[in-house]
């Protein structure tokens, strides 16, 4: 060493420690090497990584910039000097025959090497378009700190005067270096889009902006000076996107896929029982995402089994354990700084009690707190920003893979998990599996704390260490057992959380058939149901969760009582010193933070945990099949040999022995009586059932019109199109074909009128025609057409079938499979299969089968004969000469009983009227009346619009927010727990006063005195410990108490809070319905819930405690040093400061990140209504990009608001510093004024602002903006409601007992601000008159319907029934009281039983009853389980004719003396329709029958027909009379119709 050193010491303790000494000084061997060694050491340790990483990206360069030349200049002068030192000193050492081995020649090589690394790293840098460079900038600010040394050192030496010229290369070297780390500030310049949102500034900032957040400061500003909007935000970072991280997400579930298909492979080859088996396959590019297992078979004998799945855990961790660990490793250097503090603290106290130390050292000891929590405020936050950027990339991967595989699930699948229950697992499981990344250190962290605060403790108090540890041992089985018990009541509260949102939902999507049924209330109080077992398991949990609080929160103060107790009594002086004292305090300190966020970090987990399996069992659950369906090369279209499918195992096969082959470009029909498995063929040739044996074969793209139209919320147009390029003639051509230009043509905007949620605001005969208008747009092969003529009249059925599907329309070259009830088209198709009972029982030309009395003939037969008895359906004269014919060819080829049951028929149809409803009358007449008000927004600026913009809150949170919330917890509760918090922040800071007070008590600090084992010393001691131990019972009580209160009254405030809200919407106008999507809804329902629930509660006590901790601190510190009271003002003025440009930004933050997250669930909701088409048309990719762009669109606030998170807790924790670096000067420099107690006091407290500032101003931004969601709940509880439902008026028990109704002088509109829909009715129906009304799209037909439920309410004017005035009634007394049969056949998950009667009122006897008079007691008899039969959600295990029916069943039960008809078979089969009418005409004979026209020979022998116009009545007669009368508006339609000549 003595050579290396050229003769000199390496290090000199005296020099640079010593007491006598003014400032440090270092020796120039330690100068010349670790000083060079440290910045330049590490540069060449990061080589063997980053030269790698340099080498190995790929991507453009950057220009050369005027900055990069500096760069290079100025290394290139430093390599100069560096030389020119080298060289001078080569010949120094050489005349004087020394070692070139010298640190004196070694440290400047080095340094000159380093110079040469980086001027080769700034090109590299250059080249691999880098803007900034955190290695270059960490080497020059270590080199710069390094060089202070030797700078001060020439200073005070004056080596400006004995080497001028050494000092002058050393000051010029400097000044570069100084320059370099300048320009390493700011980041090379990229060039911006314009197009689009603006890309991450992240992505274009220098290093030391990252690492400062300096970045998001320009969104900040932004904030604060006007609240932000979607345009101010940023897109997210590329490696941050749904696109790409599911990418990754989806390579290691395959991985996982294929360990368990060996695993389970292997398992089969040992296992001799067959019920082992799954199905084998080799996984490949081709394999379906989340696929694995398709046979149920399989399913139930292998998928049950939780070992047997493919863990989510494990490809969680396979994806992101990497950035995991990497995140992670600031948290070990953080970990280890906090260490640092207590030693510090020792030294100072020593120095405060030792006044022969030089001043200098205090003020090192002062500056190095500031350094050390300036470096943990660095890594801290660089290990959050890169956690719960980790975070936003697991919701993103969560979500999309959750919309991907809900795009594939199996029947099977669908019934097990509903829209609502996924929607849930998007909303609130993907978060909290979210939330657990930025809690994740807490696993190994907490734990490392604990470890070495024991550690140190036991240097610091030595043996008496083990008191505490032996108190903290005995909390960890306690815990053990706590942390069980919250998992089950997390899972079971989730669970309840699922069952709640999928009633919710579904209570949504049928609001207006149950304010309709006025049952409105009654499932309302199923969802109260639920939530109050739900806020029942909550509590528990909470209660448990408050105990483990508790026992975390008092036993650091325990183990410290035990710890001093202890030490007292096995110390042998039994002196309690100041340094003992307080650097245990400190560690205490440490130890409660590891202990406080024990309980955080748990419930993090469990939650994490729960959510986990749940969604780890959604995404094992069946898949399709899609092997069921082959797609290879061949001569047929469609092939299918020997197929056996089904829906529900349980239920058996519904399709057996099918076989069929369809030629390409052949026009095929598919026949057969309701019920026989028409839809389930074609869902066959889909793919869509399970199948049992056989083959299916298609070639050739295909396109699917479902018999119930899939509507997206979106334009007329964007609904056609579905995502491919507009060619406008072709567009023009297929709107024309479809029938659709008249619609087009009377709406405001057009093609470009927004369709809201479902087609709400269309009938069922336009949303068909926009579903077949899609389907032909496409373009495709095949097209897979379900009944779509039934739901419009017969001469838009003809114009459709001559235009699109028939052998002369836009298909002619295209294959069509048509499954039709309308007989007439029969004799224009190809092939003709005919369903009966699951099989087919024939199948051939129309010639072929009608040559014989086989099975076809019996269906048209039957199928005649229905359509006569219920004198339904308009035919032109072509129709009505054709279906003579056909019955002419039947009685051909009858027996003699057939040919006069046909003769019969043919007698009747001789008599009967033909025609139908034109194209110009009809298809405009089934509007409903919704779209009358969207042709009447002519006022407002966007005519298209329909659903309205989500309500957005800008500024502060309204003090009414808070108090609404305080009311809900309770007023005298919240002050109560705000006063036993305060109690018990009290008693902590005099429990430290008090210690304060008893290690500088001059009689204990004096052995003189009082000796060792003196009496009085024990008693002064003992005396002491009590009181301190007091103070500990005293707080426990108050935790206790504050727990218990703020635990029940925070339950007690969420139940408020939701049964307010549930209640205000669920009593909506049908208005608000309709402009606000279901998605939207639920999203309060699910998680602004979910923080009223579990968020609230958690961070209302957070503010709590920060806000006392930091005014304890500031107390004491002020209190020890009263000086500190100075710079109260300029650090309340910063914080301030801060608080004023943050909160505003993340406040609005969060409301668009609320605003944003409906939208996800909307399309989701959307989607999964749709799969069937989606996957028909093969758009998956599309839609999943869709809900990937959203989901990103989501995460930008969420990222953002992350960083400003940062942003502010860096400031903060800067700050924090700065007030201890005060607080320690202070101690310095009134050393001589305070005692070391004091100091220990007021350093230990202070050394805690840190994290309790930054916790406080977090906690204060996350409860403002977690208070959004009570401020969200509060706008739909302040929403305006419909009339009560009850009066106290009096109503007769049998009322109405005659069923006449009057309007007099009635208006109405459907809500402020549009124009009168009726307008100034007057019109009286009388008891048992059947009234049809008729009238053109927009007329007002819907509207008086509605108006006699009372779904809006009156302008001026009134309705009477049976006398009564109706707005008199409450809603619940008028709508139980009329029966109405609706177009849209609406059910519920649930038995049979509870959705024809939810109010249970009606006996067993009854609903059979009602079932056999509904054509429905044969179907449900042959269920398994009969009337308690599942009814899957929105009846999805049901045909949609057999959902009609159900829906007449209701009717019948109820079957008051008003029934109305709502266009009540416009989107059924006429099968269907049949069957309908005959039940009417039977069962309601004596009833006053409102019918809202589908087809007008419906209501030709009608009593009365109300021809409504523009809202007001045009004519009002018997029908024969307005047919009599040419110039009557009546006659004008049916001779549209075709029904007169």
């Amino acid at each position: 060493m003595d050579t290396f050193c050229g003769g000199e010491v390496f290090w000199n303790t005296n020099l640079t420690w010593g007491d006598d000494t003014t400032y440090p000084e270092f020796t120039e061997c330690f100068q010349n090497s670790v000083l060079i060694w440290i910045a330049s050491g590490w540069l060449w340790l990061s080589f063997p990584i980053y030269l790698p990483y340099l080498i190995t990206r790929k991507s453009g360069r950057l220009p050369l910039s005027k900055k990069i030349v500096i760069k290079q200049c100025l290394a290139a002068f430093q390599l100069i000097i560096i030389i020119t030192e080298l060289t001078y000193g080569s010949m120094v050492l050489k005349q004087n025959d020394k070692s070139f081995l010298q640190a004196y020649f070694i440290g400047p090589a080095i340094e000159g090497a380093t110079i040469i690394l980086v001027m080769i790293y700034i090109e590299l840098e250059r080249r691999k378009r880098f803007v900034t460079s955190g290695v270059l900038f960490m080497y020059w600010l270590l080199a710069n700190i390094t060089y202070i040394i030797p700078f001060y050192r020439k200073i005070i030496h004056k080596g400006y005067k004995d080497t001028t010229a050494d000092f002058v290369l050393f000051n010029a070297y400097y000044v570069f270096s100084l320059t370099q780390l300048v320009l390493s500030c700011f980041a090379e310049t990229l060039p911006v889009s314009t197009e689009g949102k603006k890309s991450c500034p992240e992505l274009r900032v220098s290093f030391l902006s990252r690492i400062t957040f300096h970045w998001i400061q320009s969104l900040i500003l932004t904030g604060y000076k006007n609240p932000l909007t979607e345009a101010d935000l940023f897109t997210l970072n590329p490696v941050d996107q749904s696109g790409n991280v599911v990418r990754r997400f989806e390579e290691n579930w395959k991985k996982q896929e294929a360990k368990l298909e060996r695993k389970l492979a292997k398992r089969r080859d040992i296992s001799v029982s067959p019920a082992g088996r799954i199905q084998d396959g080799g996984i490949s590019e081709s394999t379906p995402l989340l696929g694995h297992q398709t046979k149920s078979s399989t399913k139930k004998n292998s998928m049950s089994d939780s070992k047997n799945r493919i863990s989510l855990l494990r490809v969680l961790c396979s994806t992101f354990g990497c950035d995991i660990l990497l995140s992670n490793i600031w948290k070990l250097f953080y970990d280890l700084l906090v260490f640092v503090n207590p030693f510090l603290l020792k030294f100072l106290i020593d120095f405060a009690q030792d006044y022969s130390k030089p001043v200098w050292k205090g003020y090192i000891y002062s500056i190095a707190f500031f350094v050390v929590i300036t470096i943990q405020s660095f890594t801290f936050h660089a290990l959050m920003h890169q956690c719960l950027t980790l975070g936003v990339r697991v919701r993103a991967a969560l979500i999309s893979t959750i919309f991907k595989k809900s795009l594939r699930m199996s029947n099977q699948s669908r019934t097990e998990s509903t829209v609502g229950e996924i929607v849930n697992m998007m909303s609130v499981d993907a978060e909290h599996i979210k939330d657990i990344t930025g809690y994740i250190w807490g696993l190994w962290s907490g734990p490392l704390q604990i470890v070495l605060s024991v550690v140190f403790l036991y240097f610091t108090v030595g043996n008496a260490m083990f008191a505490g540890l032996g108190i903290m041992i005995l909390m960890f089985p306690v815990n053990a057992v706590l942390l069980g018990r919250i998992e089950k009541f997390q899972t079971k509260y989730m669970e309840l959380k699922d069952e709640r949102i999928k009633l919710m939902t579904e209570i949504l999507n049928g609001i207006k058939i149950l304010k309709l049924y006025a049952w409105e209330m009654v499932f309302g109080d199923k969802v109260s149901e639920i939530r109050k077992n739900e806020l029942a398991v909550l509590l528990k949990g909470q209660i448990l969760y408050s105990i483990s609080t508790l026992s975390w929160t008092v036993a650091p103060f325990s183990v410290g009582l035990a710890t001093f107790a202890t030490y007292i009594f096995i110390e042998p002086t039994h002196r309690f010193d100041p340094q003992v004292a307080f650097v245990a305090m400190t560690l205490f300190n440490i130890l409660r933070f590891a202990l406080n966020i024990a309980p955080i970090v748990i419930m993090e987990f469990v939650k994490a945990f729960v959510s986990i399996k749940r969604m780890e069992k959604f995404l094992n659950n069946e898949d399709l099949d899609f092997s069921n369906v082959s797609h290879n090369p061949s001569d047929s279209a469609v092939t299918v040999t020997s197929g056996t499918f089904s829906w529900d195992p349980q239920l058996g096969s519904c399709l057996k022995d099918i076989d069929m082959k369809i030629s390409k470009g052949s026009l095929v029909a598919i026949v057969g009586s309701v019920g026989s498995g028409k839809s389930s063929l074609i869902s066959a040739m889909l793919g869509e059932m399970n199948k049992t044996t056989g083959t299916v074969n298609v070639d050739g793209t295909t396109a699917y019109v479902p018999q119930q139209a899939w509507i997206q919320n979106a334009t007329i147009k964007d609904n056609i199109i579905f995502g491919q390029p507009i060619v406008t003639k072709i567009y023009k051509e297929i709107v024309e074909a479809c029938a659709l230009q008249s619609d087009l043509d009377i709406l405001t905007a057009g093609d470009m009128t927004e369709i809201g949620e479902k087609g709400i605001n269309l009938s069922g005969g336009q949303k068909q025609r926009v579903s077949l208008a899609r389907a032909v747009y496409y373009d495709s092969d095949i097209y897979l057409l379900d009944d779509p003529l039934s739901a419009v009249d017969s001469h838009v059925g003809k114009h459709i079938f001559d235009k699109v599907i028939g052998n002369d329309g836009l298909l002619k070259n295209k294959t069509r499979i048509l499954v039709t009830h309308g007989i007439h088209w029969l004799p224009s198709v190809d092939l003709i299969f005919v369903v009966n009972d699951g099989r087919i029982s024939e199948s051939g030309s129309y010639e072929e089968l009608l040559s014989h009395d086989g099975a076809f003939a019996k269906f048209l037969q039957t199928y005649l004969i229905e359509q006569e008895d219920s004198d339904d359906g308009e035919e032109d004269e072509e129709e009505q000469e054709m279906k003579k014919q056909i019955l002419q060819r039947l009685v051909s080829i009858q027996s003699e009983s057939d040919t006069e049951l046909a003769d019969k028929v043919l007698l009747k149809r001789s008599r009967s009227h033909k025609g139908s409803e034109s194209d110009k009358g009809h298809h405009k007449e089934e509007s409903r009346s919704y779209k009358r008000e969207l042709s009447e927004k002519e006022e407002k600026p966007d005519k298209s619009k329909l659903i309205e913009e989500e309500e957005l809150e800008v500024g502060n949170v309204k003090l009414s927010v808070y108090i609404s919330y305080a009311k809900a917890v309770g007023c005298k509760s919240s002050f109560m727990i705000v006063l036993l918090f305060g109690l018990y922040q009290v008693f902590s800071m005099w429990s430290s006063i008090w210690l304060t007070d008893w290690t500088s008590d001059l009689d204990l600090q004096n052995l003189t005195k009082w000796p060792a084992n003196s009496t009085e010393r024990r008693h002064k001691n003992d005396y002491y410990l009590g009181i301190y131990g007091s103070f500990g019972i005293v707080q426990a009580i108050m935790v206790t108490g504050y727990a218990v209160v703020q635990t029940v009254r925070c339950v007690r405030a969420a139940k408020i809070l939701h049964k307010n809200m549930l209640k205000n919407v669920l009593r909506g106008p049908m208005w608000f319905f309709d402009t606000t999507p279901v998605g939207r809804i639920v999203n309060r329902f699910s998680q602004d819930v979910e923080s009223v629930d579990n968020e609230l509660p958690y961070i209302f006590l957070e503010v709590l405690y920060s806000l006392f901790n930091v005014l304890a601190i500031f107390i004491i510190i002020a209190y020890s040093t009263p000086i500190f009271l100075s710079l109260i003002v300029p650090i309340g003025f910063f914080y301030t400061l801060l608080q004023r440009f943050y909160i505003p930004t993340s406040r609005q933050l969060k409301r668009l990140e609320s605003k944003t997250r409906s939208p996800i669930y909307n399309n989701f909701s959307e989607s999964l209504m749709g799969a069937s088409v989606i996957r028909a048309f093969k758009v998956q990719d599309r839609f999943i990009y869709e809900s990937e762009k959203r989901v990103d669109s989501n995460q930008e606030y969420n990222f953002a608001n992350n960083t400003v998170n940062r942003w502010l807790g860096f400031r903060l924790e800067v700050m924090g510093g700065f007030i201890v670096l005060v607080a320690s000067l202070f101690s310095v420099i009134e050393r001589n004024n305070i005692n070391s107690a004091l100091v220990g006091l007021s350093v230990s407290y202070a050394l805690q602002i840190t994290e309790n500032l930054n916790w406080l101003v977090r906690m204060i931004s996350e409860f403002e903006t977690s208070i959004v969601s009570v401020e969200r709940i509060g706008q739909y509880t302040a929403n305006p409601t419909e009339a009560v439902l009850h009066t106290d008026y009096s109503l007769n028990k049998d009322w109405p007992a005659n069923g006449k109704i009057e309007l007099k002088s009635y208006s109405t509109r459907y809500r402020e601000g549009l124009n009168l829909v009726l307008n100034n009715i007057n019109v009286t129906f009388y008891p048992g008159e059947k009234i049809g009304i008729v009238g053109r799209t927009g007329a007002g037909k819907s509207s008086l319907t509605l108006s006699l439920f009372r779904l809006i309410e009156p302008s001026s004017g009134r309705i009477l029934v049976d006398d009564e005035d109706v707005s008199h009634l409450g809603l619940y007394d008028l709508r139980s009281r009329l029966t109405i049969l609706p177009q849209e056949p609406v059910l519920f998950s649930g038995s049979l039983r509870m959705n024809l009667d939810p109010l249970e009122n009606y006996s067993d006897s009854d609903i059979w009853t009602a079932l056999e008079h509904a054509h429905l007691k044969s179907f449900v008899d042959g269920l398994p389980t009969k009337l308690e039969y599942e009814v899957g959600e929105g009846g999805q295990n049901l045909s949609v004719g057999q959902r009609q029916l159900m829906c007449l069943a209701r009717s019948l039960l109820r079957k008051s003396k008003i029934l109305v008809l709502d266009e009540a078979t416009a989107a059924v089969d006429l099968e269907t329709d049949a069957l309908i009418q005959k039940t009417i005409n039977d069962e309601f004979t004596d009833c006053t029958v409102l019918t809202i026209a589908h087809r007008l020979k419906t209501v030709l022998d009608y009593d009365r027909i109300l021809v409504l116009n523009e809202g007001v009545v045009q004519e009002f007669d018997p029908p024969q009379l307005l047919l009599n009368d040419t110039t009557s508006a009546f006659y004008a339609m049916a001779k549209d119709a075709g029904l007169v000549g």
